[in-house]
């Protein structure tokens, strides 16, 4: 009963705030950042083997360098508010300063005692028409997680709403990610992300034109001041790009500590 008031509470809020590209290429766990604390986070990826020429006035990904500045503030024990500042370095274009989105977070209260994590992020802004077909975007993400030991899995079914831009539509996309890893040691885990994008729900795109992606990634643990994420991705569809190496750093800052 709790997860389905949590679930009405989500889709009423949408209503109200109602973007995944390379300049943020994570699965979000459910867990948001604690009260008085800020994380500082630098998206970093180069696009090795990409879409070489324009596609809908967009300019080509290919050996583009995506760098993405993240700052959460942890608002209370389980709401955040991130923002965002993207950045893209291409070859013959040079350096641009794309864009900006805004991202709130509400995660379902920990003496509900549900069995998995639940949260959902709400996230809307603006990116430049060269680099992005939609220019105003809102990305919803219910994210569900579940840690068993050393083993953790977590899945985002994201669902993608153009504002504005070339394909314009009322109809959500479905973006799905996921995330598979195992704690080999203390302080570090091996895993696979997958990012999908299926196109718009109400029917999906052929095959050979859907987004499919495979990260094998690293991750530091048990660290309460430094967050690491880095690895290679590959493209299993031609409307993928084929090879792209992503590095996500972060620097943890408790603002206030409490009394013992």
């Amino acid at each position: 009963m709790k997860l389905i008031v949590f679930t009405f509470l989500c889709i009423a809020w949408v209503q109200i705030v109602m973007a995944q590209d390379n300049y943020e290429i994570q699965v979000y766990s459910s867990q948001t950042q604690p009260k008085y604390s800020t994380i500082f986070e630098l998206h970093s990826n180069f696009t090795l083997n990409g879409e070489p020429n324009i596609v809908k006035g967009v300019l080509p990904s290919n050996h583009a360098l995506h760098e993405t500045i993240e700052i959460t503030q942890g608002i209370t024990d389980n709401f955040e508010i991130g923002y965002y500042l993207f950045t893209n370095y291409t070859s013959g274009y040079g350096y641009k300063i794309i864009g900006t989105h805004i991202r709130p977070r509400i995660m379902a209260p920990s003496n509900w005692n549900l069995p998995v994590g639940v949260s959902l992020s709400a996230e809307i802004g603006y990116q430049d028409q060269n680099y992005s077909p939609d220019t105003w975007n809102v990305e919803l993400r219910p994210i569900i997680d579940k840690q068993w030991n050393k083993f953790y899995a977590c899945i985002n079914p994201t669902l993608g709403f153009s504002l504005k831009g070339v394909d314009k539509s009322s109809i959500p996309v479905f973006e799905p990610n996921i995330k598979l890893s195992y704690s080999f040691f203390k302080t570090a885990a091996l895993g696979i992300e997958y990012y999908g994008g299926m196109g718009q729900i109400n029917e999906f795109n052929p095959s050979p034109e859907q987004s499919h992606a495979l990260f094998f990634v690293y991750d530091l643990l048990n660290n309460n001041d430094w967050e690491l994420n880095v690895g290679p991705g590959f493209g299993l569809t031609k409307a993928t790009d084929g090879l792209v190496f992503k590095i996500l750093a972060g620097r943890k800052i408790q603002w206030h500590h409490k009394k013992a």
